[in-house]
């Protein structure tokens, strides 16, 4: 550890969804992994036992809800309780990946908004404070009625674009609902944007419509929030290389590739896909195709930044 954080108030804790993001943010604040325990009864119930002093501090609990998304959930859930319970002076919870957010509307009749849900739990056992990524809409920040901060994943990829030097780019949204992503992507690599015009006809299912924007003889970067059975981006990828793109990167904050996503990935006309580590990648899913990147450097500042009451706008930057 480079240096030690000299606020002593400021603990972090992490349970079992991503202990290695949790231990590198850790170690960019310069402060240890708070002592905690989380067992099973026979049945399976989660018992969780912190096992340190946390009476008037400030505690930050870095938890994404990836699969298992409802044992990350309820271990969550009952460590808000915990820490409540314990005197915790304030209770942020740090969830890079905020699971349930795609159903964040009624999009059919008689359906939940299973997100809003997810709020209302987290602020109902306690939670004082979010500090999230790339959500998959921005107006779930309305959810909440506790304060927000909502950082980007966009400066990250971008700057490894531009590292790279490619020539001739095209930043290419694989949907409607993404075009302010892309157009924040294309605006940091000085590109135009393209649009992939796709419909869902049901869940994890897309068709390719038609393709936005010019793309002939470009190199393609596509990009997404979350990349789930992958169908979307190998579909887009594979119509912008038919359609004359020269060749296809993708790259997503969230990696939640499952299913076929990774067979899709590695047979896809994707040269390279981009990831970030807010949901840890098992070692053989970890194909040659795959880049990841940390978050733990931007999560750690931002820890840092709320813990001092200074600005987090800085960050989107």
């Amino acid at each position: 550890m480079a240096s030690t954080y000299k606020d002593k108030s400021l603990k972090v804790f992490t349970l079992n969804s991503n202990y290695k993001l949790a231990e590198d943010i850790a170690n960019h604040i310069g402060t240890p992994i708070g002592k905690c325990t989380v067992s099973r009864f026979s049945d399976g119930e989660i018992q969780i036992n912190i096992e340190e002093s946390i009476r008037g501090c400030d505690v930050y609990v870095v938890q994404s809800t990836s699969s298992p998304v409802n044992e990350h959930l309820m271990e969550l859930l009952i460590m808000i309780d915990a820490l409540k319970r314990a005197s915790a002076r304030s209770i942020n919870i740090v969830m890079p990946y905020y699971g349930y957010a795609r159903q964040d509307r009624k999009a059919r009749s008689r359906e939940p908004i299973t997100a809003k849900l997810v709020a209302n739990l987290l602020e109902t056992a306690g939670a004082t404070r979010v500090i999230t990524l790339d959500l998959h809409a921005p107006q779930i920040q309305g959810f909440f009625d506790v304060p927000i901060d909502h950082l980007q994943g966009v400066p990250i990829l971008s700057d490894y674009f531009e590292a790279k030097n490619l020539e001739d780019i095209v930043v290419v949204s694989p949907d409607h609902g993404g075009v302010t992503r892309a157009r924040k992507m294309a605006d940091r690599l000085k590109a135009p944007i393209g649009i992939i015009d796709k419909r869902r006809p049901r869940p994890n299912v897309a068709e390719v419509m038609n393709i936005v924007g010019n793309i002939e003889g470009k190199t393609a970067i596509l990009i997404d929030d979350i990349i789930d059975t992958a169908g979307t981006i190998t579909l887009a990828a594979n119509a912008l290389i038919e359609n004359g793109a020269k060749e296809v990167y993708a790259c997503c904050t969230h990696p939640v590739l499952s299913g076929p996503a990774i067979e899709r990935i590695d047979n896809s006309k994707i040269k390279e896909l981009v990831i970030t580590n807010t949901i840890p990648l098992p070692e053989e899913k970890m194909i040659d195709k795959i880049t990841p990147l940390s978050v733990a450097p931007l999560i750690g500042e931002a820890i840092i930044r709320v813990h001092e009451l200074q600005s987090v706008s800085i960050l989107f930057d």
